[in-house]
This record gives structure tokens, C-alpha cells and sequence, in this order.
């Protein structure tokens, strides 16, 4: 049976688990509840349905990104980097709260999948608005048709300002776009030559952004100028069939060549062929054997290349037999993201609304924004234009953990069980025993409550440890027994609730530190 075909048998919880994991931040009980031993046609068609544009951030004044001002004209630039530097924060912790709330879908996952391939950083930026506009572009065409994407995207503000194409003009030409739109963005190193570089470099001359931190511009974009534009023809290499773009000197140029070079990029195999590689390497693991790059990359890049819909190439690979391969299942180490926002849903947190605790809210996405950022992984701020270095270096996942991040995962993951009142989290322990069929069974306790937590499954040696050396501290087992059934038999008692709180707290210390809870 070929890897590609659709998987057909209902889905196990591992494996709605599993799913969820790789295509949101990770189910709630309630989503992984539901969605147990459906198919995975039924499934997916949920994960891919448009969803509904969410509200636009706002400052903590109120002041939507639509309506940002720097001040006056006499304001300061110390004054202007405050006032943008604030508003960056309010932008990254608003994606935050949508990654916490999201749906079963995957638009979230797409979004930061795509705003890891097009890189573009507040900092570099430097313009709030400029990047609302950027990620609501990942947005928009996260399930949507590359080929409008690629042009739309090299037309964008914060690209041009973070990759210099807004200076890069006939008499002065700048490289460093047409350099990574074929690098890192379409066909990959080695399909293209340094004078591809350069011809690409003059067809993408002539285009500036407009309303860059201009108070008197309350709208934003992109403009082009044919008298900064190359109008001689731009002669490409071998690597594109020795193609010529012919030079024009209308005030449609731009846009004609652009289009024109785009689609010479998609004309090439290895094009559909790179990203369908991204694509593996986000969902599903980051070893491309020769196996998987004959039965499951040029299946899924034939299919991308019918006209370069990105939505028909997610679906096959999600409904794919390979996809739910069992040695598939805990075969990537979480993101610093996949484990701040994937153990609050997990334990199914709720985050206030910023509409009626808008306090609350900001103390929250705040700390969880903060939580990811100090294990290397914060939200529109890659370190480089290569993206975060765990998903194009040789080590690939393996770099989310060293000495420092490790601790400050524990340290996360500590808080998590102690709860936190200024964030509204708060972590009941004996309500989620009491949710397992049989919560005064220490062994088949502990297997349920790993079960959801872990895309492994533990060994009976794991259970034994985790029941006798850390629920119950070296005490026999069966005094749980005694000890849980006192409880439930006087459940306002404090000390009876105490003695089962403080041993479920500290065994949930324990499972969300194991290095299997790392593994998603």
C-alpha cells in the first residue's frame, strides 16, 4: 500500500493526539474526547475549514492597529520607538492568545509554519502596522495558492523593509531578497546561480513602501516607481531554460515582471519539491530518507505542482498511512511553543477574554509569550532569515534543548501545577483523577493520567516507578487505596484532601519534567 494513501481505520486517542499535536498547539480533553474513533477524512476536513478573520489587536487603550499614531509631528524618535515598541509587544501577545483559544483547526500552526518560511521580525521592521498587515498575509493564504502568495508576499512592506528590496533601485541595485526569494523561499541552493541572483535582483527593482511610521498616511502598502526600476531585459541561467524577462517601462512593470520571474521559479520541479520538504519537516519528522523522498515527497510535490494549491498537498499528507505510522508518533521534540501552549491546553486553561479582563489577559500572553521567548523561541522575532535554527540545521529538534532551556521548561511546567492567581490558573489535580475509570487503582491511576500526556506510551517499569517512588513516596501501594477513599468519603476534610492533593501535585511535578513529555 503506498504511503500516501488514505489512512481508513477510526483514529485511536494516540492517534487523534498525535494528529492535534502536529496540526494545532495540542487538544483539549473535550477535542480529544470527541474526536476518538472518528476517521481521519472527518477529522481533517475540520483541521482545513476556513475559519472566521479574528478580531484586530488593540493597545491597552483601546487603539486598534488601524489606528496607530506616533504623534505629532514634533514627536521625538525616542518618542516613535516607544510608542511601535509597545505596540510590537500588544501584536505578539494577541498571537499568543489565539494560539491558546484556537478551534480544531489549523490555521494557527499554518500561519507560524509560514511565518517561519517568509521571515519578516518586528524589529527589523520596525512598524506594528506593518506587521499586522505581514501576519495577516501568513494568515490569509496559509491554506491558499503559493503562487499568489510568493508575488504577494515580495510586494509586502515588512519584507521589503526587512529584506532591503525597498532599496534596491535601477542605479543602485540591493541583492538581498532576490538572493532569499530563491534560497529560501521557492526553489532551494543549488537550482539557481549567482547570475540569477543578480538578473532577479533588476526585475524586483522599483518597489517602496508607503506609510512607514507617517502619521499623515493612515494607509499602508506597497507602491511601485517605474523611473527606480531596471527596464533592460534580465537574462537567467541555465538552471531557468536561459529565459528572458523582457524589460518593460509602463507603470505595470513591476508587476508584470514579478509575476513573470514567479512563475519561471515555479516552472522548475525542484520548486514543489523544496517546499514540500518544509512541509514534511514541520508535520511530520526531519530525516528524509530515499524512501520517503520517492513515496511521499514526489507524490505530494506532483500534486502541489497541478497548480500550486498548498490545502490538496496538507490534506494528503495529514490523511496519509505515513502520517499515522506508529514510529512516527513522538518522533519530534516539541517547540518551546508546542509545549507552553500545548500543556495549557492540554490541562484545558482558559484564557480570559480581553474584552472583560483585559488585565488578566495581559498578565497571561505576556507571560506565556515570555515563557517561549527565553527557550529560544520567540513569536516574530527569528534570529535570522533562515528561520529558527531547529528547522533547517543538521540537528534539527534536537537544538530546542540544552542545560538552560531544559531548566526553564521544569521551571514552566512547576508553575503550571501550582497554579498562578494573577494569570487565572489554577490546576486541579483530584478532579482530574476523578475523571479516570477507576481513580483508586494507583496503578491503572497513574497509566490513565500519562496516557493523554505523552505521545509514548510509558513501559510497565515507568508505571511501577511512578506509582510506588513518586505517587506514593516509598510507601506500598495500596495505602492509596485507603488514602483516596478516605478523601471521597469526607471531601471537606483538609487534611484528607491535602494527603491526595500533595501526592497527584507531586506526580505531575515529576511527569511533566520526564524527558517523554518533550516529545510531541
Amino acid at each position: 500500500m503506498a504511503l500516501i494513501d488514505t489512512y481508513s481505520q477510526p483514529l485511536s486517542s494516540e492517534q487523534v493526539a498525535h494528529l492535534l499535536r502536529r496540526t494545532t498547539f495540542g487538544a483539549t480533553p473535550a477535542q480529544l474526547k470527541e474526536w476518538t474513533g472518528k476517521k481521519v477524512d472527518e477529522i481533517v476536513i475540520q483541521l482545513l475549514a476556513s475559519q472566521p478573520t479574528p478580531a484586530h489587536p488593540t493597545l491597552k487603550d483601546g487603539t486598534t492597529f488601524h489606528n496607530l499614531s506616533w504623534g505629532n509631528n514634533a514627536a521625538t524618535d525616542a518618542d516613535r520607538n516607544t510608542y511601535d515598541g509597545n505596540a510590537r509587544k500588544q501584536l505578539k501577545y494577541w498571537w499568543i492568545g489565539l494560539m491558546i483559544k484556537q478551534p480544531v483547526s489549523i490555521i494557527e500552526k499554518m500561519t507560524l509554519f509560514w511565518q517561519n518560511h517568509f521571515v519578516s521580525t518586528t524589529t527589523e521592521a520596525s512598524d506594528a502596522r506593518f506587521m499586522y498587515r505581514y501576519l495577516q498575509l501568513m494568515r490569509k493564504y496559509a491554506l491558499g495558492n503559493f503562487r499568489q502568495f510568493v508575488i504577494e508576499v515580495s510586494k509586502d512592506p515588512a519584507m521589503l523593509k526587512y529584506l532591503d528590496n525597498d532599496q534596491n533601485t535601477a542605479a543602485k541595485s540591493n541583492e538581498n531578497y532576490a538572493r532569499e526569494l530563491q534560497e529560501l523561499f521557492t526553489i532551494g541552493i543549488g537550482n539557481y546561480n549567482e547570475d540569477d541572483v543578480k538578473a532577479a535582483a533588476r526585475v524586483l527593482t522599483g518597489w517602496r513602501t508607503i506609510g512607514y511610521r507617517d502619521i499623515t498616511k493612515p494607509d499602508i502598502g506597497t507602491e511601485f516607481r517605474i523611473s527606480q526600476h531596471d527596464t533592460k531585459d534580465k537574462v537567467f541561467s541555465i538552471f531557468y531554460q536561459n529565459k528572458t524577462i523582457k524589460g518593460r517601462t509602463t507603470a505595470t512593470a513591476g508587476e508584470e515582471e514579478l509575476t513573470e520571474f514567479i512563475d519561471l521559479i515555479l516552472a522548475q520541479k525542484a520548486t514543489a519539491l523544496f517546499i514540500v520538504r518544509k512541509f514534511y519537516r514541520w508535520f511530520v519528522q526531519a530525516e528524509i530518507s530515499e524512501q520517503i523522498e520517492k513515496e511521499v515527497i514526489e507524490p505530494l510535490a506532483t500534486i502541489f505542482r497541478k497548480n500550486y494549491e498548498i490545502k490538496p498537498v496538507i490534506e494528503a499528507l495529514l490523511k496519509s498511512q505515513h502520517f499515522f505510522d506508529v514510529n512516527l508518533l513522538g518522533s519530534q521534540i516539541k517547540s518551546p511553543l508546542d509545549l507552553v501552549i500545548g500543556t495549557l491546553r492540554t490541562f484545558n486553561y482558559q484564557l480570559p477574554d480581553p474584552l472583560t479582563d483585559r488585565l488578566t489577559f495581559d498578565n497571561a500572553t505576556t507571560y506565556f509569550f515570555t515563557r517561549a521567548r527565553e527557550q529560544q523561541m520567540e513569536v516574530l522575532e527569528q534570529p535570522s532569515v533562515f528561520g529558527w535554527r531547529p528547522y533547517y540545521d543538521t540537528d534539527f529538534y534536537e537544538i530546542w534543548i540544552n542545560s538552560t532551556t531544559l531548566a526553564l521548561k521544569g521551571s514552566f511546567t512547576d508553575i503550571i501545577v501550582k497554579g498562578s492567581t494573577s494569570l487565572k490558573l489554577t490546576f486541579d489535580s483530584i478532579a482530574l483523577a476523578k475523571n479516570t475509570s477507576n481513580p483508586k487503582e494507583p496503578y491503572g491511576l497513574v497509566k490513565a493520567l500519562t496516557q493523554p500526556l505523552f505521545a509514548v506510551v510509558l513501559s510497565d517499569e515507568q508505571n511501577k516507578y511512578l506509582v510506588e517512588e513518586v505517587l506514593m513516596a516509598g510507601q506500598p501501594y495500596y495505602e492509596w487505596i485507603t488514602i483516596w477513599t478516605d478523601h471521597i468519603d469526607d471531601p471537606n476534610n483538609n487534611n484528607k484532601k491535602t494527603a491526595v492533593k500533595s501526592r497527584l501535585d507531586r506526580l505531575f511535578t515529576y511527569l511533566l519534567r520526564l524527558a517523554e513529555f518533550q516529545m510531541g
